[in-house]
């Protein structure tokens, strides 16, 4: 599909990589952005931007969001948090509060605005991780490995009614989110530039995006034995 004069839903839209392919949209000639957040006066006063309040965790703040958006034809799934609560001992409180917005979030999104997806002959991206296929900070990359599998099943599903699905998959990026990381600053990847990524991977129609040589290499070890992604994992002689 076409970004110009396209009518894009960003959530998290306020910040960061959100804030990044609001911009993008808007450079791309996209008609309206809705961008949401918890606080929508903290998104980005433009002409040709709506904020909307929303709470990923609360199914009403959604459905009110996607009722203010019957036009969208390009849904970005963004938003997210890193928790990174222990699997084996952390609180499972935690657990699944990072499960519930990293997965069900944006499903109930999905789910919410597919019918104007399909009705308006759209696009679906969701923002994943390089996490999605390499096991790190605990729940965080479960609930990535949840939405890996979830973005596949929903391009099969919407496929078939002329609905395109991207899954987008990084490593750092450098956001507000991965600021603490100062050992991993050469290794962060512009907000900007993946933004223009996904754009680009919208109006190509790829199922993939792989925003960096971190990701290529995760995702090229799958296949391999256990060990090829995990050294300490080989058996000792």
């Amino acid at each position: 599909m076409k970004i110009k004069d396209s009518v894009v839903f960003v959530t998290g839209g306020n910040r960061g990589l959100g804030k990044a392919l609001v911009n993008e949209a808007l450079a791309r000639g996209a008609a309206k952005v809705y961008a949401t957040a918890r606080d929508p006066k903290t998104v980005t006063t433009n002409p040709k931007v709506v904020p909307l309040h929303l709470e990923l965790t609360d199914p009403a703040s959604i459905e009110a969001a996607a009722a203010q958006a019957p036009d969208v034809n390009l849904l970005i799934n963004n938003a997210g948090v890193t928790l990174a609560a222990d699997l084996l001992d952390g609180d499972l409180a935690e657990i699944r509060r990072e499960i519930e917005i990293n997965f069900f979030g944006p499903l109930q999104v999905t789910q919410a605005l597919s019918p104007r997806l399909v009705a308006n002959g759209g696009h679906l991206v969701n923002i994943q991780s390089a996490l999605s296929w390499y096991a790190a900070f605990g729940a965080y990359a479960a609930s990535k490995a949840a939405g890996w599998s979830a973005t596949n099943s929903l391009r099969q599903q919407l496929h078939p009614k002329g609905v395109g699905v991207t899954g987008v998959y990084a490593g750092w990026i450098d956001t507000d989110m991965a600021a603490e990381r100062a050992a991993e600053t050469d290794l962060k990847t512009d907000p900007a530039d993946v933004a223009r990524m996904v754009i680009d991977a919208v109006e190509a129609g790829q199922h993939e995006v792989l925003a960096d040589d971190f990701t290529h290499t995760v995702k090229n070890a799958l296949a391999a034995d256990i060990p090829t992604l995990y050294p300490h994992l080989a058996a000792k002689a």
